[in-house]
Formats: structure tokens, sequence, C-alpha cells
């Protein structure tokens, strides 16, 4: 039987659904972050362990990938996967509110909730990806994965820029009320986008052709491909670099620029347009390049690194310049630069998941999540434990943030270099695609 794959229509609908995940993660890692450390004044690094924990329960991912290899279908992975988040995404909501007046119990309920949104997380978004990479053609994986990337940004974009227009004057009732009605708007769309997208493929016959070998076994021979390793380091590098930068953004903009909760909400969503904007920039012009001879995925990866680290210097310099600093056109910079080393790295995963061994998209996509998870987790808290630790040795908020900037600037160095390292062998094999 010949193996069915997604049309354009299919692969929308699962784009829609990184859509509505995008809008409540965004929520927890911007707006909450925010609020823990500015309206309630606690120390950065306890949202940056929180946030953290949510990365750490997702060094699940391979196993969770591989049952949804393993099993008749991926649906039942992503629809509870973005149940347990939107759970998890109210509660630990609730939590921040409880902390203003009984922290030790706010810090106990958010604990648990944001574990229950890196299980969702990592259900929901390793068994769309695999289900992404394994029914699509190979001529529109790396077009897929960026409408599919491209939808999820959207959402953390459209979520921030109306959350942050309607969360002014700030209380945190409002705050509760606005996180559940964006929670119950995305897994609406969510379940509405996935369902019965798996129905008119073959479950079990081009799935269960032989008996899939033990977890263990699947894993280690993942690990054991020389080119999905040496691809598993750059990922965690990159996005060590990435993250390190996420959770520091909004308090440096009310510490230094004296922004409100609204307008630092306001300006995550200017740097998630400038990801969007970089995305598709290397989607339309890149592909074109590469086509041509004058590019390849490396080269576009390196140079999304490099632009990176130069955007990271420039806000290093703007925590001195003083309030006259374009602080928006700076983050919206990065935006850009992080959204072109991001959409090259995703054209080379989407292709590289289903090389090589059938029925191994979903433990090989669960190894490289499971590499960002853990990079993410230590990045965010690396970022905040900076910031924390600088602003304790320098007595002056605005260098301190400015230190914390150039280190994370030569973190997008090192990522550029391993970058231009990545395998010649690989990138001759699925460079065209892209």
């Amino acid at each position: 039987m010949e193996k069915q794959t997604l049309g354009w229509t299919g692969i929308i609908r699962l784009g829609l659904v990184q859509t509505a995940l995008g809008s409540m993660v965004v929520l927890t890692t911007s707006t909450l972050n925010r609020v823990m450390v500015i309206e309630l004044g606690l120390a950065a690094m306890l949202p940056g362990i929180l946030v953290a924990l949510h990365y750490a329960v997702q060094i699940t991912r391979p196993r969770m990938g591989y049952s949804s290899d393993t099993g008749s279908y991926r649906t039942p992975w992503i629809i509870g996967g973005m149940v347990v988040l939107g759970i998890g995404t109210i509660a630990a909501t609730a939590a921040t509110a409880l902390m203003a007046t009984h922290l030790i119990a706010g810090i106990v309920c958010a604990t648990v909730a944001f574990t229950l949104i890196g299980l969702g997380v990592g259900a929901s978004g390793t068994s769309l990806l695999a289900l992404l990479a394994s029914r699509v053609d190979e001529r529109r994986r790396p077009a897929a994965a960026t409408i599919v990337w491209v939808m999820m940004i959207a959402g953390f974009v459209v979520t921030a820029g109306l959350v942050g227009a309607h969360l002014d004057p700030f209380s945190m009732s409002r705050l509760l009320l606005i996180t559940a009605i964006v929670t119950l708007i995305a897994l609406v769309v969510a379940v509405l986008a996935i369902s019965g997208i798996e129905k008119k493929f073959a479950s079990v016959t081009d799935r269960s052709i032989s008996t899939p070998p033990r977890f263990a076994v699947a894993l280690k021979e993942t690990w054991q491909d020389d080119q999905a390793r040496q691809f598993t380091v750059f990922v965690f590098v990159s996005m060590l670099a990435y993250s390190a930068q996420d959770l520091i953004l909004e308090p440096f903009a009310g510490a230094v620029f004296g922004f409100t909760p609204g307008q630092s909400t306001q300006l995550a969503g200017v740097h998630h347009g400038g990801v969007l904007l970089g995305m598709i920039l290397v989607a339309i012009v890149g592909t074109q390049l590469v086509k041509r001879g004058y590019g390849n995925l490396k080269l576009w990866c390196a140079a999304g690194c490099v632009a990176s680290a130069l955007s990271l210097m420039m806000l290093a310099f703007g925590s001195t310049a003083g309030t006259s600093f374009p602080l928006k056109q700076a983050v919206f910079a990065l935006g850009l630069s992080n959204g072109v080393f991001a959409v090259s790295a995703i054209g080379s995963m989407m292709s590289l998941a289903s090389a090589r061994q059938s029925r191994r998209e979903g433990i090989r996509m669960g190894v490289w999540g499971a590499a960002q998870a853990v990079a993410f987790g230590i990045g965010g808290f690396a970022g905040t434990a900076m910031i924390d630790l600088a602003r304790a040795l320098i007595d002056n908020t605005s260098v301190a943030y400015a230190a914390v900037f150039a280190v994370q600037g030569a973190l997008f160095v090192v990522s550029a270099l391993l970058a231009i390292n990545l395998s010649t062998e690989r990138e001759a094999r699925h460079a065209v695609a892209l």
C-alpha cells in the first residue's frame, strides 16, 4: 500500500494545533515571569526554576515519541497533551495569584502546575512533529515545517498583543480571567484542527509491519547515528543560547525602561513578530538562494546565530544608553535573527527525522525535543541566575543587564561555530530539500 501523505490543508490544520500550543505557553514563560519578578518583587530565579522544571520534565519526550511510533494513532497523544497543558496553564496563573498572599503555598501549587505544562508540551509537541515528519511528502517537509512554526510564533504574537492590550490596569483577577479565556479558545481550536486528520491513513498496516524494538534499543540506535548525534549537540547549544535571553527580556524592560506589565507583554509580541519575519525570510529568500547554489543550511544557521549575537550586544549597549535607546527596534532585530537560525535548523530536523529507518520519527523528534528542553531549562535558569548574581555584585541594574546580554551573545557565537561544522554529508543530502 502506497503511503498517504498530508496535503496543504492538513499541514495548516497541524499548524493550528501549534498556534494553540504557543498561545498557552507564551502566558507562562513571558507574562507570569514578569508578574513574579516585578509585581510580586520575587527573585528572578523563582520563575527561572519553574520554567526550568517544565523543561526538565520534557526529558520524557523520547519515551512519548517512542509510544506514538508504536501505537496506531498519534492523535490521542496530541489531544491529551493539549488538555494537560491547558490545565497546567490555568493552574500556574492561579498559583501566581496565590503567591501574593501565601508565598509557600503558591510556590508548591506552581511547581505542580509547571510539571503539568511540561508533560503537556512534551506529549503534544513531540507527537505532532512526528506526525508531520511521517505524513508529509519529502518535497513538502521544509515548507511544512516553516508553516507550522510560523503559525506557532503567530500564536505567541497574537496572544501577547491581545493579552497586553487588555491586561492594564493590572490585577491578578484580570490576569486569571484572561488566561482562562485564552486557554479555552486554544483547546477548542486544537481539538477541532486535529480531529479526524489521521482517519484517511492506514493506522496499523504501514506502522506495524514488523515488531518494533524495545525503547532502550531504539534510543541507543538513534544516539549511535553520527548525524543524529551531531545534530543533537547543535540543537542543545543553540537553544541554550536562545533560552538564556528569553526570561529576562520582559523584566529588563520593566526594570531599566519602566515598562508596565501590558507594555512588556507587548514587547514580547514584538520579539516574536521578529522571529516570525525571520522564518518567512529564510523560507522565501533562503530557499531560492540554496536552490541556486548561493547558500546552504549550515550557513543560514550560522548567519542567524551571528546576527543574534550582534543583537544582544546592541541590547547590552542599550542597557546603559538611557530611555532614548530604540528598545523595540533592537528586540525586533533579535527576534528576526532568532527566526533565521531557528527555521534553518527546523528544515534539517524534519528531513533527518525520517531518514534511514521507518517508524522512528517519534523517538528522533523526542531526542531532539529533549535536548532542546534540557537546554531551555538550563538556559532559562542560568539567565535569571546571572541577573540575580550580577545585580548583587554590580550596584547598577543597567550595567548588570548589559553584562548578562554580553555573555549570552558569546553563546550565540559558539553556536555559529557549531553550525558551520555540521556534517557536510548530511547537508549535501538534505540542503536541496529546503
